[in-house]
């Protein structure tokens, strides 16, 4: 696991948009996992897509609170 400002990345799972995806990533004591890419188009990422336990990160990717 990697630290960077305060954010734990857990395992790198692949890549989208040339940026990594991890498989966890906790900040400020949240704890989060990847669950799925987000459909977006160039205006951006609706976020009516969005459950309430889950957060988008740039670029796309939507994760699921878990702790």
């Amino acid at each position: 696991m990697s630290v960077v400002k305060d954010v734990e990345y857990g395992p790198r799972i692949g890549s989208h948009l040339g940026k990594p995806i991890y498989k966890t990533i906790e900040h400020n004591g949240y704890h989060y996992e990847y669950d799925r890419l987000a459909w977006c188009d160039e205006e951006g990422c609706p976020l009516d897509q969005l459950a309430a336990n889950e957060v988008l990160f740039k670029p796309g990717l939507i994760y699921r609170l878990t702790g």
